[in-house]
């Protein structure tokens, strides 16, 4: 580019440049010996995006500048001796400076790219081999990746915060569970055995994972051997929290929405079926089967 920006001669559809914003509000840092007009020039001569330019002289200034209002993105003049962007950078990135920087310097990309990279900068550009058509997309590329990085900040901090939520919430959840159930203190109370408590593990994550589906007769049998275990309603309950809070403790930062509305379920047909049973159980000892007289054979004989 050397005093100017070279202007590309190549013709572009309408269409194409309906990637570009329609205007882009720049910071140029430059030296006192080599001020901005040349660029202000180039980017004037170029219609594709109008680009408004602001220029300061030196490091101070430009700081003062950031603080006082937001650029779209920053050019900084490279000029060692006078003005050393890798230095500027790095201080700018370590004072909190978040806007997109881009290097404008006479030295090769091969040389100056990944120094300035290493420091904080977004880009850096040879003034002597672009164009200004290429500057003009290399800042608003810049400028677009800045905020689609913004963007994608702001929305992990909102599934962090609603996984937060989510979390406070299920620990609520089993708070209130377990003061239903009148807070009985552990597991080990229950005497049951541990194959039990595997197994109820194994077939919660996997109700978690597939729903009812075809567990119907499983949990029926649970029911069946959690009655002539002797298990009650209360124990079971407290089993199924036990399991539970395992389950969600090990979930980490992913969400446990899905996993309580899944345990609720769970639970409440396993209480359907541990009801029926010992209704059931109960039946039987009201009405235990009767031993009938095989044929040809009289009771009164």
């Amino acid at each position: 580019m050397g005093s100017t920006l070279k202007q590309s001669k190549t013709e572009w559809s309408s269409a194409f440049w309906c990637g570009l914003p329609s205007h882009i509000r720049v910071l140029y840092i430059a030296t006192a010996q080599r001020t901005g007009g040349w660029l202000a020039e180039a980017f004037a001569a170029d219609s594709a995006s109008e680009v408004f330019l602001e220029e300061v002289s030196g490091s101070t200034a430009g700081l003062a500048r950031l603080r006082d209002e937001p650029f779209d993105a920053v050019l900084v003049s490279h000029k060692p001796g006078e003005l050393d962007a890798v230095e500027l950078v790095e201080g700018y990135r370590a004072g909190g400076a978040s806007e997109p920087i881009i290097v404008l310097g006479t030295q090769s990309e091969q040389e100056m790219a990944a120094v300035c990279y290493e420091v904080g900068a977004d880009a850096y550009v040879c003034v002597n081999t672009t164009t200004t058509r290429n500057l003009i997309w290399i800042v608003a590329r810049t400028v677009q990746r800045h905020e689609l990085l913004c963007e994608n900040r702001r929305l992990t901090l909102a599934e962090r915060r609603r996984t937060q939520q989510e979390r406070d919430e299920a620990d609520r959840l089993l708070q209130q569970q377990r003061a239903l159930i009148g807070n009985m203190a552990t597991l080990k109370n229950l005497h049951l055995p541990a194959e039990l408590v595997a197994h109820y593990r194994e077939l919660l994550r996997t109700y978690v994972i597939m729903g009812s589906g075809n567990l119907a007769d499983e949990l029926s049998r649970l029911a069946k051997l959690l009655t002539t275990a002797g298990v009650t309603a209360r124990e079971t309950m407290q089993l199924h929290l036990h399991v539970l809070e395992e389950l969600v403790h090990g979930l980490g930062t992913r969400s446990c929405r899905h996993v309580m509305s899944r345990a609720d379920l769970l639970v409440l047909e396993i209480m359907i079926h541990l009801a029926e049973s010992y209704r059931a159980r109960y039946q039987e000892r009201l009405h235990p089967p009767m031993q009938l007289m095989l044929p040809g054979f009289d009771k009164r004989a």
